[in-house]
């Protein structure tokens, strides 16, 4: 069985207490983690950067799902749509050369994360309706984004394969975990959202 504790435990690290970051060439660089730490400016864009701010756009779209759902019928869990989306990413990443089954899990974690942050936003709503949203967004419209974002972040996918395959994988991906935390303001649950997306992504 895979295990995602270690990676989970570095992202938390990285994101949350951590106070070294460790840059592509592998240089310790000094980073004050708090609730407004500053950026790590020595550090340069981690490899696997492109795939998590992608995750991270993914999440965003959440958002507005939420917001079209809430108050009516429409479920959370919705198996028919996601294993569209599976099976989606799975021919495209075989036209693409990568592994189908490979997205597969990995997108398997793209869609919990995302349902994380809608169920967060439902109690959220359910706890304060005043913070409840007053108006839907079409959710063929937003829809029609989250594929957007998913063919780019499949892309993405295959062209980090070589790195995704390395030791170093886990500590890049942690360093652009924090990046992409910083540079979109993450909040709490946004933040562990992307944190459950993204432990299938190194192979190692």
């Amino acid at each position: 069985m895979r295990t995602t504790t270690p990676l989970r435990r570095a992202l938390i690290t990285v994101t949350a207490t951590a106070a070294v970051a460790l840059t592509a060439t592998g240089t310790a660089v000094a980073v004050p983690v708090s609730g407004t730490a500053a950026a790590p400016h020595a550090a340069a864009p981690a490899a696997l950067h492109p795939v998590v701010e992608l995750a991270s756009e993914r999440l965003a779209t959440a958002d507005l799902v939420a917001a079209a759902k809430w108050g009516t019928d429409s479920p959370i869990d919705d198996p028919a749509r996601e294993q569209q989306v599976l099976d989606n990413v799975a021919a495209q990443a075989q036209q693409l050369g990568a592994d189908p089954d490979e997205i597969r899990v990995i997108f398997r974690d793209q869609i919990e994360a995302n349902k994380t942050v809608q169920r967060g936003l439902f109690q959220r709503w359910t706890d304060h309706p005043d913070q409840a949203p007053t108006t839907k967004p079409d959710l063929s419209v937003v829809r029609q984004e989250i594929n957007r974002i998913t063919s780019a972040l499949v892309q993405s996918l295959a062209d980090t394969s070589e790195d995704r395959g390395t030791f170093a994988c886990r500590p890049e991906l942690a360093l652009a975990a924090f990046q992409v935390r910083h540079e979109n303001h993450l909040d709490g649950l946004h933040t562990r959202a992307l944190i459950r997306a993204l432990p299938s992504i190194c192979r190692n």
